[in-house]
């Protein structure tokens, strides 16, 4: 069932990656039609990625409608936690991107059961590169075996970091030690680390699990490791999706990697709970801003 799956996330991240593509412009801002919108302080929200949400969801439980679903896009539901497999979905990462024209940006599908990611599909509509993984059969770049770096030295590695945290000054302290690409998208860099292309990236400021549930299996399944920050697994499908840290390595330099940012703080939580997927409370109902 999952190989099926795993076809399906690739047909419907693509149609999505179409109606994105219908308002992209590469290298300018989006037009008026894109209808350029605040859901809270640093964080765009456009039609792009309501309409991409809605045919994500359309699609995806028209042909699995057991299955739950978890999106950036949608308001939350405790339904899903019941649910032997979850959708986890970010019709478009990078959405700050996507606005000013910058092709770093992609649809995210992550197939989630008890907690561990299945399979995976990140899909970037502007540069023509579909990422796929399913849990124990390896990742592929445009269905080409991918496979992530060999590189053991710390000092000196390849990273990619956050477009936003780096105009904050959070990368201040690496500027020395690594050799740092400024990238949007965080499931757009994991994909790039599960090819081999950078060695590492990783984040100390607040992620949601449909930031990095299909990313992080790409890179697994490519050989590389990925954690929290203190060393812990990824789980997903939480009650609250949200997490304060992310560290993605080609496998080699992550103990290293784990060492160093030991005593490096957390980053603020600047979306807080205003994000669209707010986490659900016990009760079931959205908690409340």
């Amino acid at each position: 069932m999952v190989s099926s799956d795993i076809l399906l996330m690739e047909e419907a991240a693509m149609a999505a990656g179409r109606v994105i593509l219908s308002y992209y412009r590469e290298g300018q801002q989006v037009s008026n039609a894109a209808d350029v919108r605040h859901k809270g302080a640093n964080n765009p929200l456009t039609k792009a990625d309501l309409e991409a949400d809605r045919l994500l969801r359309t699609t995806l439980l028209a042909a699995r409608p057991d299955y739950g679903w978890l999106s950036e896009e949608t308001v939350d539901s405790i339904d899903r936690l019941d649910k032997k497999r979850v959708w986890v979905v970010d019709p478009i990462d990078g959405t700050k991107e996507f606005i000013v024209g910058l092709p770093q940006f992609a649809v995210s599908i992550g197939l989630v059961e008890a907690g561990q990611t299945l399979a995976a599909c990140v899909h970037n509509p502007a540069t023509n590169e579909t990422f796929l993984a399913q849990r124990g059969r390896g990742a592929t770049l445009n269905h080409q075996p991918i496979h992530t770096s060999s590189r053991t030295q710390l000092i000196g590695s390849s990273c990619l970091a956050s477009r936003s945290e780096t105009k904050r000054g959070d990368w201040d302290p690496f500027k020395q030690e690594l050799d740092l690409t400024i990238m949007g998208s965080i499931a757009y860099k994991l994909s790039l680390v599960a090819a081999g292309q950078y060695d590492m990236t990783f984040t100390l400021t607040p992620k949601n699990e449909w930031d990095f549930c299909a990313g992080a299996l790409l890179v697994t399944e490519a050989g590389g490791r990925v954690t929290h920050k203190g060393g812990e697994p990824c789980r997903f499908n939480n009650k609250d999706p949200r997490v304060r840290s992310l560290l993605a390595s080609n496998g080699h330099l992550h103990s290293a990697l784990l060492a160093r940012l030991k005593g490096i703080p957390y980053g603020p939580d600047r979306h807080g709970p205003t994000c669209t997927a707010q986490p659900i409370t016990s009760t079931g109902k959205r908690a409340e801003s």
